[in-house]
């Protein structure tokens, strides 16, 4: 490794310093605007997000929740999960391949979807270890084939299931709906939903109107056999901002009002 010169390399401390004091302001800045302890409604939660305070990064930043669940994700029956299509979509781009043959692979192609293909596609996964999408789509009959890289797959939440509409013979529609916006969430081993639900570019009526969609359907998920209080505690959060605690009562009251 070359040996950087003494000037430079103090100069290039002194920028380091620079920039880890400026991130660390901004960050302590975000935090004394949120006051420990305190449940937020949730207009005041959507308000707090947009302020520059928390908002400072330069880029448009995913607004994302954090839902803990009075359930056991330990048994079977008590396993949360959904999915859900956000009525002002997420502000993201979804690359999605669909695995299907013949007239399925014609229509998830008029659809929109990017790659298309099977088991040519199920090949070129397992061979190459190749990636670059963010959704799966296959048709039923194409399962037995997907399954022999569900190992890739599975760890990186790009399975197809039929729990989330994934799996379908209606693939056209399937694409649409990821390519609107839908999104999939589930429990995780501490019981709670992490999922990103629009971007901060968002006006608070998006935002709201997304909010609401995933929350109503996560009230829908309840397990019959989960005792106690199902919602337990809720934050939302940018991509760097620490997070917001929200009032559970104001969500529920503002499902009811909806």
């Amino acid at each position: 490794m070359p040996r950087i010169p003494k000037k430079r390399e103090g100069s290039l401390r002194e920028k380091g310093k620079r920039i880890t004091q400026s991130r660390g302001k901004k960050s302590q800045a975000a935090r004394q605007l949120i006051e420990t302890g305190r449940l937020y409604s949730f207009d005041e939660a959507l308000d707090l997000l947009k302020k520059p305070e928390l908002n400072y990064a330069r880029f448009n930043q995913s607004v994302d929740i954090a839902v803990q669940l009075g359930v056991d994700p330990r048994k079977s029956e008590q396993m949360v999960r959904g999915a859900v299509v956000l009525p002002h979509g997420t502000g993201k781009t979804v690359r999605i391949i669909v695995f299907a043959k013949g007239e399925k692979a014609k229509e998830a192609q008029e659809a929109g979807a990017d790659v298309v293909g099977g088991e040519d596609l199920v090949e070129k996964i397992r061979m190459e270890n190749w990636l670059e999408f963010d959704k799966a789509i296959a048709t039923p009959d194409m399962m037995r084939h997907v399954g022999l890289i569900g190992k890739l797959l599975g760890p990186r939440g790009l399975m197809p299931s039929p729990k989330v509409g994934t799996v379908t013979f209606d693939v056209g529609n399937a694409v649409r709906e990821q390519k609107s916006g839908k999104v999939e969430y589930r429990v995780d081993k501490a019981g709670i939903v992490h999922t990103s639900v629009g971007k901060i570019s968002f006006s608070p009526e998006q935002l709201r109107g997304n909010l609401l969609a995933i929350f109503d359907n996560i009230m829908r998920a309840k397990p019959a056999t989960s005792k106690g209080v199902y919602l337990q505690k809720i934050s939302f959060s940018l991509t760097q901002s620490p997070s917001v605690t929200v009032d559970v009562v104001s969500i529920q009251n503002a499902l009811k009002a909806s």
